[in-house]
């Protein structure tokens, strides 16, 4: 059975259970569902048919009613997130059909047992819808679903723990409604220190997801603060490159990557990472993840390094990781033909970009793209050095090829999706290459491998594309991803690389100017200067510069279309403010009759301009000399009739745009049918209601009447408590005054007992104070007699120096005498000298002899002197220490005779 038989058997089963609900329908639904469960189904919401769009809201519907069997909703929720396959799909999902509060109300009303297996399936689907999709707090049953998330969280479930906290983190990412929702909870607290245990989990994943919510939660907190604080952010940066890198699949490692993207928008964590030693090395091991064929892996990991280098300070060392030397390696896998990766070159990171880079367009479209993006960037931050290294001008001679090779291979053919990507694939190349071209030293690398024919050859195909080969048809830019607009853009780069390499190439000046002279250039020209991207603009203002002077440039026509286009644009936004009225007054007959007569006129217009074109031709032949007014005049025609034409599609668009309105509204006219059935039960519900509290209205009212004859009975009660009350109010005064007195003897009762008490310590005290002074008299006793042996024997010592030195005084006075006699002596032997020369000689010999005694003597005078000088200084010492002695033994005699008279005292 083929997709769309499959479909319409569905529609007509949904209608059937719809109907009557009976086991036998349900069991042939679900079949159907299984059944188109194992078809494929890519790109069936995208499509933009009514037969796909009735069947999933059919489907929607009955997984939100709650009377459908649980296996009927299981079946439907399997088939519902095999639909959601790619990002557009679950969009569409998302934000048509509502399937977010759809599975939120099932969890709702299975939330007494989270363990069941609908609810984990529910859990799962949502985690898929939800990841990178902003849901608004308003949304139905988004405030029942984020407390069923935090309960389960609390209460360690571990069968729906993993599901509960990625779903927690992509609700909380980057929404400050939902944000601010949980944060204005009453457990709160609690939950922030559930997640904090959790960050010693075994599993990675759960980890992952702990640190999303926590730094969406708390991150401009102070729990944030202290969370991720410089003694704690080297730990998660570890952490997170580590799960990057060895995680437990594709969604550890995307998750990872969203966290730490998220923590490099905080400027303080950002600085953090700049002063991370370990970055380098971290990058590197995330580089090596390139080398794996993922390209869901390799898109994350491009997107971790495209925010890295958001930040400036990391966009350099990005750049030294990136554009290390290369060796042969990286030249082989720069030649060799595009393909897949070469697991060889895993020690380079700079192979594995240049080859995802260059995947076929019909691959990993992102991959390519975002590669394109990164080394945007990191050649932008390098070529903006002042001296640029060697290592850069080797990658980009290697680079220049592939990207070169990548201008290649545009075949309008293939359809607009690969038209689509191809020219969004040109445009990233040209501004790489026109980056290239800022330096004078890379701009020859381009200039040798950019060719004439190529930019021709790129150039003329792009206008093709833009023309729809008819120069008279250019496509509607209704929209910046509108295949005019993309062909447009490329297109535009190319001329700009043109104009940049034109004194470099041969050749290249002269079909740059004769393609700005073209006619077709005039579409493209109009919508970038009509667009409302600053860059298209500029590009489009650079290229009108160059081209204005120029002879032949076509400015008349130039003009028109930029009228013709502003024109296109006021309509349109008035068009979107009257749409909803339109669609609501139109109806499905009237649709096809404006068909019709669209199409006719449509066609009445295709002739006409054949006509106008025979006659061109035919004119063309006949006239030799073209007169330059006749052209302006004609070339106005020409594109007056093309916006004509181009009228006429966007009508077409327009009923086919109200023909899918129409079905929504059925659609919409379905859902409201069954929410007012179920007003209409809530109104019946209410009124059984109001009936039960008209009857409790009179029972309480004959409540109310004995309450009255009860309330008369408490008055005569309340007077005789009164009376009694002043009794008690009497007696309440003698009591006080009783227990006034009472109170002072038992103040005064206890200070006595205080003082009493101060009276026992402080006896005790001093009783151990005197039994420590005894024993410290003891033994300064021992001291005592002990200092005085030392001193006797230090006398003796005394009078035995002193003995010894004044023997030494009687020696020198004998020796002074000695040398007085000698030299006495001297002086006669002078006089003999003459006579007695022989004599004088032995006679010196006898002088030095005594003069070396004499100073032999003085030396050891002096030495007895000083040691009499020590012996004084610590006769002295010892006398003030004896007198010190005998202070302290008077002061004990004192004290213990004072003590011994006041214990006879006490005895007494």
């Amino acid at each position: 059975m083929d997709l769309t038989t499959c479909l319409k058997s569905l529609l007509l089963l949904i209608r059937q259970y719809r109907d009557s609900r009976t086991a036998h329908c349900a069991a042939q639904l679900q079949r159907q569902v299984e059944e188109l469960s194992g078809l494929k189904c890519d790109q069936l919401l995208s499509s933009g048919q009514v037969l796909p769009s009735e069947c999933v809201s059919g489907l929607v519907e009955l997984v939100g009613n709650p009377n459908t069997s649980p296996t009927l909703t299981s079946a439907i929720i399997s088939l519902l997130a095999h639909l959601a396959c790619d990002e557009e799909s679950r969009e569409i999902l998302h934000s048509s059909y509502n399937l977010t509060s759809t599975l939120a109300s099932v969890i709702h009303c299975h939330s007494a047992t989270p363990r069941e297996p609908l609810v984990l399936q529910c859990l799962q689907v949502l985690q898929k819808l939800t990841y990178n999709t902003r849901i608004f707090e308003s949304t139905n049953y988004i405030h029942e679903l984020v407390a069923f998330l935090m309960t389960n969280i609390r209460s360690h479930n571990e069968d729906v723990l993993v599901s509960c906290l990625g779903l927690m983190a992509n609700l909380c990412r980057d929404n400050h409604s939902v944000q601010s929702h949980v944060k204005s909870l009453d457990n709160l607290k609690p939950f922030y220190r559930t997640l904090i245990n959790f960050l010693a989990h075994n599993s990675l994943t759960v980890v992952v997801f702990t640190l999303s919510i926590l730094s969406s939660l708390t991150l401009n907190e102070k729990v944030g603060e202290k969370l991720f604080d410089a003694k704690n952010i080297h730990q998660t940066f570890q952490l997170v490159f580590n799960i990057i890198v060895n995680g437990d699949g594709t969604l550890t490692r995307k998750y990872s990557v969203d966290l730490l993207v998220d923590l490099l928008k905080n400027h303080k964590i950002a600085d953090f990472l700049t002063r991370y030693q370990h970055f380098s090395a971290c990058v590197s091991q995330v580089l090596g993840l390139l080398q794996s064929k993922d390209p869901e892996s390799a898109a994350k990991v491009l997107e971790l390094l495209l925010a890295m280098c958001s930040v400036s300070g990391l966009r350099s060392l990005l750049c030294k990781v990136v554009f290390k030397p290369v060796g042969a390696k990286l030249r082989a896998a720069a030649r060799r033909p595009v393909g897949g990766l070469d697991p060889g070159c895993k020690a380079e990171p700079g192979p594995a970009l240049v080859q995802w880079l260059s995947l076929p367009v019909e691959g990993a479209e992102s991959c390519s793209l975002q590669a394109l993006r990164l080394l945007n960037e990191l050649l932008e931050e390098a070529l903006g050095t002042e001296a640029v290294p060697n290592c850069v001008f080797s990658f980009v001679e290697l680079l220049v090829p592939v990207l070169v090779g990548l201008l290649k291979g545009l075949e309008p053919a293939n359809g607009d999706a690969h038209l689509r990507r191809h020219c969004h694939r040109i445009t990233h190349v040209t501004s790489l290459l026109l980056l290239l071209c800022t330096d004078d030293s890379t701009r020859s690398f381009v200039s040798c491998q950019v060719s004439v024919q190529l930019c021709l050859s790129q150039v003329e195909s792009l206008l093709s594309c833009c023309h729809g080969h008819n120069p008279l048809m250019p496509l509607p830019s209704s929209s910046d991803n509108d295949l005019s607009q993309v062909c447009a853009e490329a297109l535009l780069k190319t001329l700009e690389l043109m104009s940049k390499l034109r004194q470099q190439v041969k050749d290249m000046e002269t079909s740059f100017y004769r393609m700005l002279q073209d006619q077709r250039i005039v579409t493209p020209l109009s919508l970038a200067l009509t667009s409302h991207r600053r860059e298209c603009v500029q590009t489009g203002l650079s290229l009108l510069f160059e081209a204005s002077p120029l002879p032949d440039f076509p400015s008349l026509v130039l003009g028109e279309s930029i009228a013709a286009n502003n024109a296109y644009r006021q309509r349109e936004a008035d068009l979107s403010v009257k749409r909803v009225a339109v669609q609501e007054v139109q109806a499905p007959r009237t649709n096809s009759s404006v068909l019709e007569s669209s199409n006719g006129s449509l066609r009445s217009v295709h002739s006409l301009v054949e006509k106008i074109q025979i006659g061109l031709e035919v004119q063309q032949l006949q006239e030799q000399v073209k007169d330059s007014h006749v052209s302006e005049i004609i070339d106005i025609y020409e594109q007056k009739l093309s916006a004509f034409a181009s009228k006429e599609g966007r009508l077409q668009d327009l009923l086919e745009a109200k023909a899918l309105a129409l079905s929504q509204a059925d659609r919409l006219i379905a859902q409201f049918r069954v929410q007012r059935a179920q007003a209409e039960a809530e109104a019946r519900k209410l009124g059984g209601l109001l009936k039960d509290a008209e009857r409790r209205r009179e029972d309480l009212q004959g409540e109310l009447s004995n309450q009255v004859l009860e309330v008369e009975r408490s008055k005569a009660d309340m007077e005789e408590l009164l009376q009694h009350n002043a009794r008690l109010q009497q007696d309440s005064e003698e009591h006080q005054a009783l227990k006034g007195a009472y109170n002072t003897l038992l103040n005064r009762f206890n200070e006595s007992e205080r003082l009493l008490k101060e009276l026992q310590t402080s006896h005790i005290s001093l009783t151990k104070q005197n039994d420590t002074l005894r024993k410290n008299h003891e033994a300064l006793q021992l001291q005592h007699e002990r200092m005085v042996s030392v001193m006797e024997e230090r006398g003796e010592e005394i009078r035995s120096l002193q003995s010894d030195l004044q023997q030494k005084n009687n020696n020198i006075t004998a020796l002074h005498g000695e040398l007085r006699a000698e030299e006495e002596k001297l002086k006669k032997l002078d006089q003999e000298r003459s006579a007695l020369e022989e004599t004088v000689d032995v006679l010196r010999k006898e002088l030095n002899k005594t003069e070396q005694a004499r100073k032999d003597a003085s030396i050891k005078a002096s030495s007895l002197e000083l040691q009499r000088s020590q012996l004084e200084m610590k006769l002295k010492q010892k006398e003030d220490e004896l007198s010190k002695h005998s202070a302290m033994i008077a002061m004990i005699h004192s004290l213990s005779s004072g003590k011994m008279k006041s214990d006879v005292n006490l005895s007494l």
